[in-house]
């Protein structure tokens, strides 16, 4: 009644062997421009929130330093750049996933 798992394997890789090379080309769906422009707005508010956080990081490092408390603003620092990193790397990283061959 089922088909085993190996002739089902096979029969994939023969589909497969028939169709030659099979090439996916990425294309944004009809109406998908709304969608980028949101997206595209989130990465830039999430630039400016690093911005932010660096400015932040460095009013309270000075105040930090200056009132003798305790040294947090260099893991607001440490955060903000490697949030900034990844930010900046998503495109290429998204890029080499799927074009990965």
């Amino acid at each position: 009644m089922f088909s085993s798992p190996s002739l089902y394997t096979t029969d994939l890789t023969a589909a497969v062997m028939v169709h030659g090379d099979i090439n996916v080309r990425p294309t944004p769906p009809p109406g998908s421009q709304g969608l980028l422009n949101i997206v595209n707005w989130l990465a830039w508010g999430s630039m400016v929130a690093g911005i932010a956080a660096l400015i932040y990081a460095g009013g309270k490092f000075g105040w930090e330093r200056m009132h003798g408390g305790a040294m947090e603003s260099p893991k607001i620092v440490f955060f903000a750049l490697i949030g900034g990193v990844l930010m900046t790397s998503a495109g290429a990283i998204m890029n080499a996933v799927v074009s990965a061959q």
